[in-house]
């Protein structure tokens, strides 16, 4: 029986193990897509407790929770920080299987250096106290953190109304050892199921941009301001969220016309608002064109399932789930639609049903051009496929239909500056799927070029895709 979470863990041959220790363990971390709230980076933020850094806003550790009974006051309502933790080390057992029991325990192991303990309801005390401890130490706030993971570029999620003040904060500050640049994230400049609520998020945009928006012409100005703003400090990368993709041929022509309903407060049919969307993301798209930036793409979330939650809680709050709409047609539309006058940047599309994996990693080599290694990415498995299981099928069909040493690879997606530990748990089953392939003989077995394979995509694919410079 092999010890839980030891050295080798996940590493089943020698080669593995050679492949992680000697080449992914060494790399820095390069974490281009996350949630952290760049706030807390700028005023190097101190936390109170573990629940103050851990839970809130964990909806992956929320799901868990009411999946095991918890009632919500212990979870996002008004029980002190104590016992939301209690409730949550009383959940973790039931964990077993999920990642979530992976990750608790990487978390602890590094970087609180606690990995002599399973925590559990008769651990918690302990594990409170122990965390409590360094928490109150400099070398554990936001930044020690991020330098103690040798983290080196986070790029965060922003909205075009964002000032990013505290970027520019963080940029001016010569201790600030991590690159922190922002992502443009426009979702709400095309999401216009709800009128009023668009109109709302409008009149942000109008006093973010400083100019009126009246018609069709005035949104895209005001888009195209912003996105100017963001690349002056620094932004080199967009991201949008889709449940499925969309495309109209003549989507150019109808946008005026229903952004005027929309402007006015009228709702819009389904159709009408996959053509306004659909021009909305193919300006947006040639715009990050101009500029070098790179196009994420984040397909196939159904949000905000539970109403009565979502009307208590708010989005975010664990109560999205996996779509299943047919989307590989429109897809390619849309990317052909910017490809045909070469105006397609470099993209990287997820998806979150996994039963769409080789359909997303054989669209990605309709659009390759030569201009750059890997210009369309198949993202890393995202969100309920972020575990080793949905990692190992995401590398084996970017393996099987694209070119794997050519994988920008792992991001967070997370809130938590304890997130860390996926960049070590993804290079650990890297290494494991390699490792195998030399051990059955299905690759060589040299370490030189295995090696540079495995740091090439921990570290130095996703530091010469992105553009952005680092001081390594």
């Amino acid at each position: 029986m092999k010890e839980f979470l030891s050295d080798d863990f996940i590493l089943e041959t020698e080669t593995a193990r050679r492949l992680y220790h000697d080449h992914a363990a060494q790399m820095p971390i390069f974490d281009f897509h996350c949630h952290l709230p760049p706030d807390q980076i700028a005023e190097d933020r101190r936390y109170e407790n573990i629940t103050d850094i851990w839970l809130r806003g964990d909806h992956y550790k929320w799901r868990a929770m009411r999946t095991n009974g918890v009632p919500e006051h212990r979870i996002t309502g008004d029980a002190d920080d104590r016992d939301k933790f209690q409730a949550f080390a009383e959940t973790v057992p039931a964990t077993i299987g999920n990642p979530i029991y992976h990750w608790t325990h990487m978390e602890l192991k590094r970087p609180f250096g606690i990995d002599d303990v399973l925590l559990g309801p008769d651990t918690a005390e302990t594990v409170w106290k122990r965390t409590g401890e360094l928490l109150a130490e400099p070398a554990f706030s936001a930044r020690g953190i991020m330098e103690q993971m040798s983290v080196k570029v986070v790029c965060t999620t922003d909205d075009p109304v964002d000032d990013l003040s505290h970027h520019e904060r963080i940029a001016a500050d010569p201790t600030a050892k991590v690159t922190v640049r922002p992502a443009f994230r426009p979702d709400k400049a095309f999401h216009a199921e709800d009128p009023a609520r668009y109109n709302d998020y409008l009149d942000r945009l109008e006093q973010a941009a400083g100019m009126t928006i009246r018609n069709y012409d005035d949104l895209r100005a005001a888009l195209r301001s912003r996105i100017e703003f963001f690349h002056a400090r620094g932004c080199r990368l967009s991201d949008h969220a889709l449940q499925t993709a969309v495309f109209d041929p003549e989507a150019e022509s109808k946008a005026p016309a229903v952004f005027a309903k929309l402007r006015e407060g009228h709702a819009v049919s389904g159709a009408e608002l996959d053509a306004f969307m659909t021009a909305v993301i193919l300006f947006l798209g040639r715009e990050y064109a101009q500029r070098g930036w790179v196009f994420q793409l984040h397909l196939g979330a159904l949000r905000n399932n539970n109403t009565r939650y979502f009307d208590r809680l708010g989005p975010d709050t664990g109560f999205d789930s996996m779509a299943d709409e047919s989307m590989a047609k429109p897809l390619a539309r849309l990317l052909n639609a910017l490809d045909v006058t070469d105006e397609l940047p470099r993209t990287i599309l997820y998806i979150l049903n996994p039963r769409d994996n080789e359909m997303i990693a054989s669209m990605i080599g309709n659009f390759q051009d030569g201009s750059v290694p890997g210009k369309i990415q198949f993202g890393s498995a995202w969100w309920f496929n972020d575990q080793k299981q949905g990692m190992e099928e995401h590398l084996t069909a970017v393996a099987n239909m694209s070119l794997l040493r050519r994988f920008v690879g792992m991001l967070t997606d997370s809130r938590s500056f304890l997130s860390f530990p996926r960049h070590e748990y993804f290079r650990r089953i890297l290494c494991n799927m390699i490792g195998g392939w030399v051990e059955r003989g299905e690759a060589p077995g040299d370490m030189d070029l295995l090696g540079e394979m495995v740091r090439d995509i921990s570290w130095n694919n996703a530091r010469d895709y992105f553009g952005i410079e680092v001081n390594e």
